[in-house]
């Protein structure tokens, strides 16, 4: 059986109070959601966080689940309306450059040099508004067309071709104005 009608068919029954196919559901969909609030909220620890209240208040929401919407799609919807719930709540945002591990085939100077273009574009993204962040976590971090993008954002698809476009048009002017740097980080 395929994932999506695997995970239909366990969302079904996972609505009708079946624990054992909530617990496969949430083994076949937890990374998946924890890396789309992850990409929106750019902290580990709040992704966490988030992530865990979405599967904690999930078996109450299944049960308005109709089947309408692809079972991924509709947890990519939870997980960035989550997101976004939770940075408007957070008085203070807490921004921190995602720390990725140092593959060992690179030099220090090779990793050095990227991890300062991470940290570029991760920042660059940290400008943009919350809408943008999270069509560009769903488009580039979770490599959804713009079909699915529009599906899970709630909006058409032109909107969210327009918002990766305006993505790619604020990321150019910040490298042009970053002396190289941010040239770099987007090559």
């Amino acid at each position: 059986m395929n994932e999506k009608l695997h995970s239909e068919e366990l969302a079904s029954r996972a609505a009708s109070g079946d624990a054992e196919a909530f617990r496969a559901l949430l083994g076949l969909h937890y990374d998946r959601v924890f890396r789309v609030v992850y990409s929106v909220v750019q902290n580990q620890s709040d992704a966490e966080d988030i992530t865990q209240e979405v599967w904690a208040g999930l078996p109450a929401k299944l049960r308005s689940w109709r089947g309408e919407a692809k079972v991924t799609s509709w947890l990519h919807r939870i997980a960035v309306n989550a997101a976004k719930d939770a940075l408007r709540r957070s008085a203070t945002r807490n921004r921190t450059t995602a720390g990725y591990a140092e593959v060992e085939s690179l030099s220090r100077g090779e990793a050095e040099d990227t991890q300062r273009r991470l940290s570029w574009l991760q920042s660059a993204l940290e400008t943009l508004s919350l809408d943008l962040r999270a069509t560009a976590a769903l488009t580039l971090g979770e490599q959804m067309n713009f079909a699915e993008a529009a599906e899970v954002l709630g909006v058409a698809e032109g909107t969210v071709a327009w918002r990766m476009s305006e993505i790619r048009r604020r990321l150019k002017t910040l490298a042009s104005k970053d002396n190289g740097l941010g040239q770099e980080a987007l090559t």
